[in-house]
């Protein structure tokens, strides 16, 4: 198929070609066979350049490759038949290509006949994203490792690795009248002044978990194993990965980053100033501001979504848009500009060959235009320009200016924060001079001090403006008080100024989500992502989110930082206002019922190494009470049932056998402290088994017959009631058809012969009590709060056999259908539930908040203030009392 771009373009790229670039004038005439073709308009194959005599030493035969390559790809460059992807990627393809011939060469010249293994190159910068330079150099990191790599006898593979390393870089960089190679960089290595330049990649592994600096994170977004040992070089890769992606962002290395660009602005200060002699690649707008602002964001969101982890610039800002980061149309311009800015750089490397990024000055600068084609040092400069500003602007917009920050300072600090918003100003000066002058532990070191005062203008404004700036700003610092360190949190609300003002509306309501913040810091690094203020996803989709981690206890740990980031993002959709404490609630159930599965399951799969399995039996987890419901609150805990299915008599077939029912009880403790045991990431849930048939006396797990058994002959009326929202969390689709089958016929009426109201009233007033109300506004306990809704529907669901749904909002929904339950019952179990899953936030003692916070109850409630948030309390209590007593005392 004929190509698109004529062949009189090639021919034109030639003749400019000739005229204005000198190195590409030499190779002209030193290629006689190649300058043919193209002077004829034909645009050969790269593999023709390749030289097939491979009789010719290596470093010869590259450097002939290379002298062609530089020629052919120019031309197609300058033609347009290649653009700028197809031009970066033959480079660095030829690179991979040299590097991974050297290292072959290195290691069979020493060791005739040996393996080419034990050693690798990996691609970091421009190579590694296959970006390279028209005229560059290339940056790798060269790793062995000494129990594979060929050496000689007597001969230390230390010593091995750096004699290959030497010769590597001898065969690419030594000149002749060929030419060169390739041009090699190693200092990205870890710490170039002090190791070799070849590293055993246990040290390199150790050096990036431990040691690393920031920038270094935003060089390995574009690392990849590219010649040598690749499977090692992969491996490595792996290894690190942790190091480049973290789900809690240390922001410093985006302080890192930014405070690179700042001291390469100073230090090239003659080309940050667009015209001549501007540095494509350092100034102001250039090249390496492209790449520092996708990589940015990168670092920030990379962590939690793999779809951003790409490594060449145009395809990351192009992820970055696709998941909603960066503004579409911006990272298209930011896509554009870069795209001219690297094609006017390869015009200038091709004047003389030179690793240069700076436009010339004076006849050089008309000399470059023209060999791009167009008329002068004017017209370049005029194509330029758009480009450059725009990224200028799209960068300048990371790192606000110091202009609009607040100052805090000396004695102007009272009549500042006034101005911020607060009303008691000398008590929060206080406390902000304790923080400057180190009072915690977390804020001793010069680092956190620093970030303290970079963050505190815009933390101060936040919190100003929150509802209760006082409250706030006593939370933050009883949260300080705890932290072990608050570097990295102080720099994320830098970063992130949004946050701030999110902080301040959790500091001012929520004593319970700061109380969280202050156990886990990081939690706040989950509402970064705009999504966290979303309804949370459905089971299966968090279960697959939750599992994860090499071994039995790194996956415990995920759990709990997963669960916690949800749970702490949940909560936080209330206190912003964003979604319906009913909503939320449900979210809370969908988090732990993912939790259960993915632990239940590990544990299973881990129990299983010692003890196998019991065939023809599998585990069924029962959930009760809110959980069984699907509608949990912050502090709810689990009421679980553990069941299995099969032969009790049965034995396991692992190496340790056990009979059925200790199996399984052993199985149900593990399971138990798998979802409930602190670990280095914190807890997760209180797991309630009480309600298991025979309650504390009985075992932990019981067969599905023993528990069809018990419900049908021995349970008691209390037993039954809680039955009536029972939910399978865990177990096959069998053997849930099978729990529900037995759980649906014991409260259709399969079960003894009692006085349900009777035993009911009997037990509510017991329950009553025993377990008085929190507070006034204890929407659980108070009479006829969510406790006696509940007594009443279940007193209902049991006689009638009607209603028979373990979630309580759809019962009701049911029973009113069926005329068996007042209209008024369903929004008086909204407004119970609302208020419960709010409070449980905002005033767990279940007493009135202060009046902020009484403002956010009233939204949650959908209600205009808080006399009627009371009021409607009052009322709904009456209603749902009536309905209790009509039920204990039915009309004759």
């Amino acid at each position: 198929m004929k190509n698109a771009v004529s062949d009189q373009d090639v021919v034109a790229a030639v003749d400019r070609a000739r005229r204005w670039s000198p190195f590409l004038a030499v190779l002209l005439e030193r290629e006689p066979e190649l300058a043919q073709s193209l002077a004829g308009g034909v645009l050969p194959a790269l593999r023709t350049i390749e030289i097939a005599d491979l009789t010719m030493p290596p470093a010869r035969r590259l450097r002939l490759e290379r002298r062609r390559l530089a020629l052919r790809v120019a031309i197609g460059d300058l033609s347009g038949r290649e653009d700028l992807s197809a031009v970066t990627r033959a480079l660095s393809d030829f690179a991979d290509r040299a590097l991974h011939t050297a290292i072959l060469t290195a290691i069979e010249e020493r060791t005739p006949g040996a393996a080419p293994i034990g050693f690798t190159g990996i691609a970091l910068g421009k190579q590694g994203s296959h970006e390279l330079n028209y005229s560059s150099d290339i940056d790798p990191i060269l790793l062995f490792d000494p129990a594979t790599l060929p050496h000689r006898a007597r001969e230390a593979p230390e010593e091995a690795a750096v004699r290959i390393a030497k010769r590597v870089v001898e065969i690419l960089q030594a000149r002749d009248g060929d030419g060169y190679v390739l041009r090699v960089d190693l200092r990205l290595r870890p710490s170039p002044e002090i190791t070799p330049i070849a590293l055993s990649v246990d040290a390199a592994i150790s050096y990036y978990e431990s040691l690393a600096l920031p920038w270094e994170r935003a060089a390995f977004i574009r690392a990849r194993a590219a010649a040598g040992d690749i499977a090692l070089g992969e491996r490595f890769l792996a290894a690190v990965q942790p190091f480049v992606w973290r789900r809690a962002l240390d922001f410093g290395a985006i302080g890192e980053i930014r405070g690179i660009s700042r001291r390469i602005r100073d230090h090239y200060a003659q080309g940050q100033a667009f015209g001549p002699g501007y540095d494509l690649k350092r100034g102001r707008g250039g090249i390496r501001e492209v790449e520092f602002f996708a990589q940015i964001h990168q670092l920030i969101h990379g962590g939690r979504d793999p779809a951003l982890r790409v490594a060449d610039t145009r395809g990351a800002l192009a992820a970055l848009a696709a998941a909603g980061w960066v503004d579409p149309d911006e990272a298209v311009a930011l896509s554009d500009s870069y795209t001219l800015l690297r094609t006017i750089e390869h015009r200038v490397q091709m004047i003389e060959d030179r690793q240069t990024h700076q436009l010339p000055t004076g006849e050089a600068l008309d000399g470059v235009a023209k060999l791009h084609g167009v008329a002068d040092a004017g017209a370049l400069l005029d194509l330029l320009r758009p480009a450059v500003t725009a990224t200028a602007r799209s960068y300048d917009a990371l790192d606000p200016e110091e202009g609009d920050a607040l100052s805090f300072e000396g004695d102007r600090l009272d009549t500042q924060l006034a101005e911020a918003g607060f009303v008691e100003t000398k008590l929060a000066a206080q406390r902000i001079e304790q923080w400057r002058g180190g009072g915690y532990p977390a804020l001793r070191s010069p680092a956190a001090r620093a970030a303290l005062e970079a963050v505190l203008p815009g933390l101060i404004a936040a919190l100003g403006g929150a509802p209760d700036p006082q409250g706030a700003i006593v939370r933050l610092d009883r949260m300080l008080a705890r932290l072990s360190s608050a570097v990295n949190f102080f720099r994320l609300l830098e970063a992130r100024p949004a946050l701030a003002r999110l902080l301040g509306l959790i500091l001012s309501h929520a004593e319970t989500l700061a109380e969280d913040l202050a156990r886990r810091p990081e939690l706040i690094d989950g509402l970064i992502d705009a999504t966290a203020l979303d309804p949370v996803e459905d089971v299966a989709m968090l279960a697959g989110e939750m599992r994860g981690g090499a071994d039995y206890q790194a996956q415990l740990d995920h759990v709990r930082r997963i669960v916690g980031e949800k749970r702490f993002a949940l909560g936080t959709q209330i206190i912003a206002g964003v979604s319906d404490p009913l909503i939320v609630s449900a979210g809370y159930a969908r988090v732990a019922e993912a939790a259960i599965r993915v632990l239940a399951a590990a544990t299973i799969a881990e129990f299983a190494l010692a003890h196998g399995r019991v065939p023809g039996s599998e585990l069924v987890i029962l959930a009760l009470g809110r959980m069984g419901g699907g509608a949990l609150t912050h502090a709810s805990d689990l009421d679980l049932i553990y069941l299995f299915t099969g032969d009790y008599l049965a034995e396991s077939d692992g190496a340790k056998p056990l009979g059925a029912v200790l199996y399984y009880n052993r199985l149900a403790q593990r399971i138990s402290a798998a979802l409930s045991v602190p670990t280095a990431s914190g807890p997760l849930y209180e797991v309630d088994t009480r309600l298991r048939p025979s309650g504390t006396q009985g075992p932990l797990s019981v067969s599905l017959d023993g528990f069809a058994r018990y419900q049908r002959e021995s349970a008691w009326t209390w037993e039954h009631m809680a039955l009536a929202r029972a939910r399978c969390v865990f177990g096959s689709a069998d053997a849930e058809a099978a729990v529900s089958a037995i759980v649906g016929a014991v409260l259709r009426g399969d079960r003894p012969r009692r006085d349900v109201v009777a035993e009911g009233t009997k037990m509510r007033a017991d329950m009553a009590a025993h377990k008085p109300p929190l507070g006034p506004l204890d929407a659980k306990l108070l009479p006829g709060g969510l406790v006696d809704l509940e007594f009443a529907v279940h007193m209902v669901q049991l006689q009638s056999g009607q209603g028979l749904d373990p979630n309580l909002r759809r019962a009701i929904a049911a029973l009113d259908a069926a005329g068996l339950a007042p209209a008024a019952m369903l929004p008086a179990h909204d407004l119970l539930t609302r208020l419960l899953v709010t409070l449980r936030l905002v005033a767990p003692d279940a007493r009135a908040p202060g009046p902020a916070t009484q403002a956010l109850v009233a939204q949650a409630l959908g209600m205009t203030d808080w006399p009627a948030v009371v009021a409607s309390l009052e009322t709904t209590r009456q209603e749902v009392s009536a309905w209790l007593k009509h039920v204990e005392e039915p009309t004759p």
